[in-house]
């Protein structure tokens, strides 16, 4: 209240303003719970889609909390494209709330959203950095202090078509590095960007566009060949993400690595779009590394949904180690509705841990702590397409298909 709806809202949320009058809430201390919490919103858009200002639910309520809506501005192309009657960003007219602020509401909606208590880390409000939201040209990143930038294009995406490809780019690093953040900008159109590499050695031509479907929309057999043994590294499905590793923790890149970039765009115009990708690669000393980063990649390819019906799929992965889990998501394509992970096992065992119904950008979480697997607990994906499509769906590459994949990073003691 204090260090947040004080200092940002109640100029214009408090009694007998417009925009109070507007809205039909009013955020001034002693009534602002009441008037947020279980709520719902006077807007008639996102009142027929399901939302409370604020939800109890934990953390499927972050999806259908219109303040989060209302404030998370990294989500931006969601909320632009996907709720144009919604209206503005808040604070109006303003900054948006710093990061630090919006972490902090975020685990309070998260935790239930209590009247009372402490649910969220104070010191989260020490973070006064903020997101930006970028034009809608392509913003070039400057290159890191230590560490190295790579770039991809422009290129073309054909109207009316989607373009995935490989392309293949050496690091030329005589010596192995230790990544410990990523940063990536890429035009608008982008439905995922990901790093593979190559572990056995057997590496694709270098700099050279390897697409995954023939002019005729067959697949390239060639290209399907060269990824068949790749390994996820670190991908995403925002447009601008920049994401730091828990201190002591980092990716390890053996000396003369390359990697496969793997872009896919959509493009749902008439017209011939550009795609254009900046990544740069954060690295520090060794002797800064307590821990090794592994990637978590479940890929879950033998589902098949009906036409015309909702059908909800669920899959479990466990583990054979112990392993400490401290980053999350997921991967589906535009007939998910719902994508849910739950802990398999132990004393949380069928704890809601993940939740989104973005399927173009849904949420990176990170754990601080770490969520702790023992050997033999594990993940459960929960996904709940809608297929009202004529066609049986299964597993596939392009947009229209579907896929069932859990993307995330652990480290092992």
């Amino acid at each position: 209240q204090s260090d947040i709806f004080d200092k940002n809202c109640v100029s214009c949320h408090q009694s007998g303003t417009t925009f109070a009058l507007q809205s039909d809430l009013i955020l001034t201390s002693g009534i602002s719970y009441d008037q947020l919490v279980d709520r719902v919103p006077k807007n008639g858009a996102a009142k027929a889609d399901g939302f409370l200002l604020v939800g109890t639910s934990g953390l499927p309520s972050l999806a259908t909390s219109f303040l989060w809506e209302k404030i998370n501005t990294s989500d931006f192309e969601h909320f632009y494209n996907d709720h144009p009657l919604y209206g503005d960003f808040m604070p109006l007219g303003g900054r948006s709330l710093t990061n630090g602020q919006l972490r902090f509401i975020r685990e309070w909606i998260e935790q239930g959203a209590p009247r009372e208590g402490s649910v969220s880390d104070i010191a989260l409000l020490e973070d006064t950095t903020r997101f930006v939201i970028p034009l809608s040209a392509f913003i070039p990143l400057e290159a890191p202090q230590q560490g190295m930038q790579l770039t991809l294009g422009p290129f073309d995406i054909p109207a009316m078509r989607e373009r995935e490809f490989h392309y293949y780019q050496p690091l030329n690093n005589s010596e192995e590095i230790y990544i410990n953040r990523v940063q990536i900008n890429m035009r608008e159109g982008s439905h995922h960007f990901i790093l593979y590499d190559h572990p056995n050695g057997l590496k694709p031509m270098t700099e050279v566009f390897r697409d995954i479907y023939n002019p005729d929309g067959s697949y390239n057999q060639e290209t399907i060949f060269s990824i068949l043994n790749q390994r996820f590294v670190f991908g995403t499905q925002w447009r601008n993400t920049d994401y730091t590793y828990p201190p002591g923790v980092a990716l390890r890149i053996p000396a003369n690595t390359g990697f496969d970039f793997n872009s896919h765009y959509i493009n749902p115009t008439g017209n011939i779009k550009k795609g254009e990708i900046a990544i740069n690669l954060h690295t520090i000393d060794k002797s800064q590394v307590e821990y090794i980063a592994e990637n978590l990649f479940e890929s879950f390819e033998d589902f098949s949904l009906p036409p015309n019906r909702i059908t909800t799929v669920e899959r479990t992965s466990k583990t054979d180690e112990q392993i400490h889990l401290f980053q999350l998501t997921s991967h589906a394509h535009k007939h998910m509705q719902e994508f849910e992970i739950y802990i398999v096992g132990g004393d949380r065992d069928g704890a809601l841990i993940y939740f989104t119904n973005d399927w173009e950008h849904p949420p990176l979480l990170t754990f601080d702590p770490p969520i702790t697997l023992k050997k033999g607990q594990g993940l459960r994906a929960r996904v709940t397409y809608d297929n009202n499509t004529d066609r049986t769906l299964k597993f596939g590459l392009l947009s229209e298909d579907e896929m069932l994949i859990m993307f995330g990073a652990y480290y092992t003691d």
